[in-house]
């Protein structure tokens, strides 16, 4: 059985001049432990007492107290929810169970009646204890807010009122616990209650004007309380609120000491700081001064609340960004409704109408006058939001740790593209030392040895002669191209070549190439070289040795690791767009997929520095890069892995006047 009227609300009506405060539980607390010692010290017997309590665990912390006043009166009642073993009972003193759901659990009742004196104390939970969000409010550890909970009631000493109270709480238990009508009727008898009177503030001081006066003490005692408890409420408040402050910026401070990651970084900030103010919306996006718009990565949002992650956001169009990049301070609007700063501006205004934005922070985040981000809040329920001092305190406070950590994340990238290019240095350096002591120290070796020989035996035949002579001659030639290589690339890198583009036909410049390679002196036979380009092929600009350099140094490295009996292929086609691809492509050892990148870094060896079966310094791909990257194209390899063969394929830019050619020939058909 659930009855959901209020006793407190019954005895108002029936009389009505009776004006309900507001009490703090401490205040009742004490109150209550008053009245209770009251009957405790009188030597009066047998008065009237009916307690009830909102939930068992209250009860339980009196229990001892009212089996101390069942030593002086069989008139005893107690109510209360049971949420364990508590039960209607009659042993020491009467208990009554009501349901949970009865209106009694939002209220304390405490009444006194005796023959000479009677007091009572009515009471009901007010809702202003519980904080806007509807969530009970948080505190650090040691601070208890049980002591805080607001009630609205009457507590007196008049005897009608006390009598009335009487009444309505013995017909709740009548209704609980109907055994006990006959010693109810007994209490009614004895006391009069239930006796049909009209009660007003007048008659009800006239008829018990005998009555005991309550001590001005007690008036003055309760005042105290209130007051202290008052101030204590919100010391608590403040405290609690300075706490959950605390804790937010630690949280965030954590995160950004356990993570260098700016995502996860912002995430966690606009996640803790959302939900800490009961934003509907929380933004935080990287921009600065002189960025026209920006992509929204981190939001939090209430459920409801219109999602905008991913979306762009216009900056240049908007007057409060600009405010903010200008003052560098934060902007606050209370109301987008009322504010010309939203709607002197068609374009916020309808951002503002779009997302059922009411109430606007933008928050600057800053390092060193620096601009690297915002912080954006939104709500948009009704009424619109008063932003107070520490809100505001808070954000900047949220701001300043999020550049911070904006900073730090960005240190640590430049230094991990520092360590990275290091690394790449060091591996330079011991490759060129490698390599270079290898290619050098082999062909000097090898011409001491000649010359010595030619010096030392001067009865040589003559055939052996020559044979050491062009030994000699090919490893000196071997030589210069090592240090012709390094001064090339050298000069590619630091860009002192100078470029003198032509237009020119791709087929002469292969021709010369393969006329150099056939006149190179050569110990073993190269392979098979064909061509096959396409007719018409426009014509090209670039640097005519250049280009002619990069053919020769792509078919020297086919030749390299392709066998004798292999074939080499060069093929030109005009691509579609404004260049002319070429392609060499082989039959020989081809290369792994995963290394089809790196083959073009300097000093890359497919075999490793020195245990290798051909010969070279490993930066003619990285040379043809750099000339190829100068004229504006792109150059690439293709091989599916190993003794697939490869294709080493280039772009060259199309001349002007041979596009010109071919709209004149498209137009004329």
């Amino acid at each position: 059985m659930s009855i959901s009227t209020s006793v407190l609300s019954d005895l108002l009506q029936s009389l009505p001049y009776l004006r309900p405060q507001l009490y703090f539980k401490a205040s009742l607390t004490a109150l209550s432990h008053a009245m209770e010692d009251q009957v405790l010290a009188a030597t009066l017997d047998q008065p009237l007492v009916i307690a009830s309590f909102q939930r068992e665990r209250f009860y339980r912390q009196e229990a001892h107290r009212y089996q101390r006043l069942a030593q002086r009166s069989n008139q005893i009642y107690v109510l209360s929810a049971p949420e364990t073993d508590f039960a209607n009972s009659s042993e020491y003193y009467e208990k009554v169970a009501f349901e949970p759901s009865d209106a009694l659990s939002q209220e304390w009742h405490l009444v006194v009646v005796a023959d000479n004196y009677a007091t009572c104390l009515v009471c009901r939970e007010s809702k202003g204890s519980i904080a806007k969000n509807k969530q009970p409010l948080e505190l650090s550890p040691g601070l208890d807010m049980d002591a805080g909970r607001r009630f609205e009631g009457i507590w007196t000493s008049e005897r009608g009122v006390s009598i009335k109270a009487a009444q309505l709480l013995l017909e709740r238990i009548l209704i609980y616990r109907p055994d006990l009508a006959k010693k109810v009727t007994r209490a009614c008898q004895r006391f009069g209650i239930g006796e049909t009177k009209v009660y007003s503030a007048s008659n009800v001081l006239t008829e018990y004007a005998c009555d005991i006066d309550t001590d001005p003490f007690v008036q003055r005692l309760v005042t105290y309380l209130q007051a202290s408890q008052y101030k204590l409420h919100k010391a608590y408040r403040s405290i609690a609120e300075q706490a959950r402050k605390e804790r937010l910026v630690n949280s965030i401070s954590t995160a950004i000491r356990r993570s260098l990651d700016p995502h996860e970084v912002l995430q966690i900030a606009a996640q803790e700081l959302g939900q800490h103010l009961g934003a509907s919306r929380c933004l935080i996006y990287r921009a600065q001064a002189g960025d026209a718009q920006a992509v929204i990565e981190h939001e939090f949002i209430t459920p409801g609340t219109v999602s905008i992650s991913g979306q762009t956001w216009e900056l240049k169009n908007n007057s409060l960004f600009q405010e903010v990049v200008a003052h560098g301070e934060g902007v606050c609007i209370s109301d987008t409704l009322n504010d010309f700063r939203v709607t002197n501006w068609a374009s916020l205004s309808l951002i503002a109408k779009k997302l059922a934005i009411r109430s606007w922070l933008i928050e600057p985040v800053l390092f060193q006058g620096r601009l690297l981000g915002i912080v954006e809040l939104h709500y948009c329920s009704l009424p619109p939001h008063q932003w107070q001092q520490g809100e505001l305190d808070l954000v900047k406070a949220i701001a300043t740790q999020i550049g911070a950590a904006l900073i730090q994340a960005e240190a640590f990238a430049n230094l991990e593209e520092l360590n990275k290019q290091l690394e790449a240095l060091d591996r330079t350096r011991s490759n060129l030392i490698a390599i270079t002591g290898h290619e050098l120290r082999t062909p000097l070796s090898t011409i001491q040895v000649c010359l010595e020989s030619l010096a030392t035996e001067p009865d040589m035949p003559v055939e052996l002669q020559q044979v050491m002579l062009n030994t000699a001659l090919a490893d000196s030639e071997r030589m210069r191209k090592l240090v012709q290589d390094f001064l090339t690339l050298s000069n590619l890198e630091s860009g002192r070549v100078e470029w003198h583009p032509e237009s020119l036909t791709l087929q002469e410049c292969i021709d010369l190439t393969l006329s150099r390679i056939r006149t190179r002196p050569s110990i073993e036979k190269p392979p098979a070289i064909k061509t096959q380009i396409d007719e018409n092929l426009p014509l090209v600009r670039a640097d005519g040795d250049w280009l002619v350099e990069v053919l020769a140094k792509l078919v020297d490295n086919a030749c390299k690791f392709t066998p004798e009996q292999g074939e080499i292929k060069i093929s030109a086609s005009h691509n579609g767009s404004q260049m002319v691809e070429v392609t060499v492509a082989d039959t020989g050892r081809g290369i792994e997929p995963n290394r089809l990148e790196i083959v073009f870094d300097r000093f890359y060896q497919e075999e490793g520095a020195l245990r290798r079966t051909a010969g070279g310094t490993g930066l003619g791909l990285a040379i043809c890069r750099q000339i190829v990257n100068g004229w504006g194209g792109m150059i690439w390899a293709e091989s599916t892995g190993k003794d697939q063969g490869s294709q080493f394929h280039f772009t060259i830019p199309i001349a002007q006047s041979s596009q010109e050619e071919s709209r004149s020939k498209v137009k004329s058909r």
